[in-house]
């Protein structure tokens, strides 16, 4: 599999952008792509919290 560069990656989330998108829109892509970049990362280090654990944190039934 052929490693992707960043600058790829980028070119990508433009052209899937609409025409009429602001700087915000891109921004916010941008962040959402960051974010679920960091928790596969997280993830696939071990840094994860079970189930169980999330829900006891949050107050919520765990039904």
């Amino acid at each position: 599999m052929t490693a992707v560069t960043i600058k790829e990656e980028a070119r990508r989330l433009v052209e899937k952008l609409p025409d009429d998108a602001t700087w915000e829109d891109l921004q916010y892509q941008i962040y959402v792509r960051q974010a679920i970049e960091a928790g596969l990362k997280d993830s696939r280090e071990g840094r994860v919290v079970p189930l169980e654990e999330a829900r006891r944190r949050f107050g919520l039934d765990a039904s």
